[in-house]
């Protein structure tokens, strides 16, 4: 696939602009969006992503297309399950619900600033050492792993950078605005905006390190990876005020994320068999018996991980909520009669 240097300046010069007039919008009114307001904008970055995978098919051809969407869905997947970190932070350090979204929109700058680099880094070294995807591969096993036995306790964000910080910097206890500083009797002061963007940025320095070998697995093109991310990245903020309430009935999503980069982690090391220049592994030969996974049963396999895994954590939470329901029905009856039983005073 040959993108051009035009290409890529229009690519990074639209995305700039979009980025410039969220800054704007909500620089002059930070405000809790409504739910109308979410569902159009993440109906139209869908629907975006959706044209420009078509555009690829248009200009590169169906496989090149495939390997956007397999990426852009499977970063988007990966995104989802930032929200639930997001959600405890901003819990965590009692975000006003008016400047979460100027905090989620610094950190998803953030997050496409890391994952630029890290796709750059990625690519160089793909390019030169074909070995890396033996260690990309095993990499996603290894996180594929501790996804499958997450906790449910996290830290809330308070990790050794934020800890760090503040031991060193004076803190305020109030939020000024969406400053990052302020005065307090002639003393300058960090505000908790500080705390909650530092931790939403070493968070997304983190989640890149899953997702860039992750979608590096699905395709090796470069501007495929980056504009995936980008476009899963984009929706991000009005999905977390979308459906913040309802991600804590998705129970089974850390298994489907397992599930989804042990497949793509096993894919880079076939990939990586397939091309083995390793001299201790097959005398340096390419090892011919290992399968090659298309992008057709990439998508396939993606897709139905996702709606399996949705469909299993729906029924799961209503049936605990049916249950949940039966037993305060017992429970009341259960005091009505006890009630009922007590003698009457003459």
């Amino acid at each position: 696939m040959h993108v051009s240097t035009t290409t890529w300046v229009l690519t990074i010069a639209v995305m700039a602009i979009v980025l410039i007039i969220d800054i704007v919008v909500i620089g002059r009114r930070p405000h809790e969006p409504t739910m109308r307001e979410c569902a159009v904008a993440i109906s139209v970055f869908i629907g975006l992503a959706g044209a420009f995978g078509v555009g690829i098919w248009v200009v590169s051809g169906g496989d090149y297309a495939g390997q956007f969407f397999a990426g852009w869905i499977t970063e988007y997947t990966l995104s989802i399950d930032n929200l639930f970190v997001f959600i405890i932070i901003m819990g965590a350090l009692d975000v006003p619900r008016k400047y979460q979204q100027t905090a989620l929109l610094v950190g998803i700058i953030l997050a496409l600033v890391f994952r630029g680099m890290f796709i750059a880094v990625g690519a160089a070294l793909i390019n030169e050492f074909s070995w890396i995807f033996y260690l990309f591969g095993a990499f996603l096993v290894y996180t594929a792993i501790g996804q499958a036995r997450q906790s449910d306790n996290e830290d809330g964000g308070d990790n050794a950078t934020l800890r760090f910080v503040r031991t060193r910097l004076p803190f305020s206890d109030q939020f000024d605005g969406t400053k990052l500083f302020t005065r307090e009797n002639g003393k300058r002061l960090a505000t908790p905006m500080l705390l909650v963007i530092l931790a939403l940025g070493t968070t997304d320095l983190l989640f890149a390190l899953d997702s860039i070998p992750a979608i590096f697995g699905l395709t090796n093109e470069p501007y495929l990876v980056f504009t995936a991310n980008v476009f899963a990245l984009m929706g991000l903020r009005q999905l977390y005020f979308l459906i913040g309430g309802l991600l804590t009935r998705l129970v089974y999503l850390h298994y489907g994320l397992a599930i989804i980069l042990a497949f793509i982690g096993l894919k880079l090391v076939f990939h990586a068999m397939h091309v083995n220049e390793l001299p201790f592994l097959n005398g340096g030969e390419p090892i011919h018996w290992a399968p090659e996974i298309g992008i057709a049963t990439s998508l396939i396999v993606i897709a139905a991980t996702i709606v399996v895994t949705t469909a299993a954590s729906l029924l799961r939470t209503r049936s605990l909520e049916r249950q949940a329901v039966q037993r305060q029905a017992v429970q009341r009856q259960a005091v009505e009669q006890q009630a009922g039983d007590q003698p009457r005073s003459g």
